[in-house]
C-alpha cells in the first residue's frame, strides 16, 4: 500500500512567492491572517469597518506582493502595517469606540491594574482617566503600542509593520507606557512582556 502523503505547510514568503506566478495561491495568505486583522481592525475600529479594512489589507497586500521581503517568513507584521495604515484613515471611527478599546487595552496590557489602584479611584473613574491618556497618544505612539498589545507581534514585529527601528519601538512603548501609567496611578504592570521576549530582533 503506498504511504500516505505528508503534507508540507508553506511558509508565508513562499506563498507570497509563488503567487507571483500563481495568483491563487494568494488566497492560502488570507485563510492563515485574515482572521487576525479582522480581529485587530475589529478592536481599533469596531466590527462595522473590521471587514472592510480587512479585505483593503489583502487587497493592497495583493496588490504590493511583488515588492515583499522574501527572505522574512512571517508576513503578519507586513499585513499588520498595512492594515494600521488603512486604521489611520479612520481615525473619527476609532475615537468612537475609545471605551470598548480602553477596556480591552486595560485587560490585556495591565491586568488588575484599575482594581489596584481602588484605594484612590474607582473602576469607573479608571477607565475615564485611561481613555484620556489613550486619546493623547500620538498615532504612532498609538499605533505601536496597540500593534504590539493585540497584534500579539514582538519588539521586532512591530519594527517591521511600521518600518522603523526596534529602537524607536522601544522608545514608543516605553513613552506610552508612561503615560498610561501616569493616567491610572497604578504599579508598573504595563512592563512585562506576555511571553514575547524584549530581545526581539533575534526573534523576526
Amino acid at each position: 500500500m503506498p504511504s500516505s502523503a505528508i503534507p508540507i505547510v508553506s511558509a508565508d514568503n513562499e506563498v507570497i512567492e509563488r503567487s507571483t506566478g500563481q495568483p491563487g495561491a494568494f488566497a492560502l495568505l488570507f485563510d492563515r491572517h485574515a482572521p487576525t486583522i479582522h480581529r485587530y481592525a475589529a478592536r481599533r475600529i469596531g466590527e462595522h469597518k473590521a471587514e472592510d479594512v480587512m479585505s483593503e489589507t489583502f487587497l493592497v497586500a495583493f496588490e504590493r506582493r511583488n515588492d515583499y521581503d522574501l527572505t522574512v517568513a512571517d508576513a503578519r507584521p507586513w499585513l499588520l502595517g498595512i492594515a494600521t495604515r488603512l486604521i489611520l484613515k479612520h481615525t473619527r471611527l476609532e475615537a468612537q469606540s475609545w471605551r470598548g478599546m480602553v477596556a480591552d487595552l486595560a485587560a490585556d496590557l495591565a491586568p488588575d491594574l484599575i482594581e489596584r489602584a481602588g484605594a484612590r479611584m474607582d473602576a469607573e473613574r479608571g477607565v475615564r482617566r485611561l481613555a484620556k491618556a489613550l486619546r493623547k497618544l500620538t498615532p504612532d505612539d498609538r499605533s505601536t503600542l496597540l500593534l504590539y498589545a493585540w497584534g500579539d507581534l514582538d519588539y521586532a514585529g512591530v519594527a517591521d509593520a511600521l518600518a522603523v527601528p526596534v529602537g524607536t519601538v522601544r522608545s514608543r512603548l516605553n513613552r506610552a507606557r508612561r503615560q498610561l501609567r501616569a493616567a491610572i496611578g497604578g504599579p508598573d504592570e504595563l512592563e512585562n512582556e506576555h511571553g514575547r521576549t524584549a530581545q526581539a530582533p533575534q526573534l523576526t
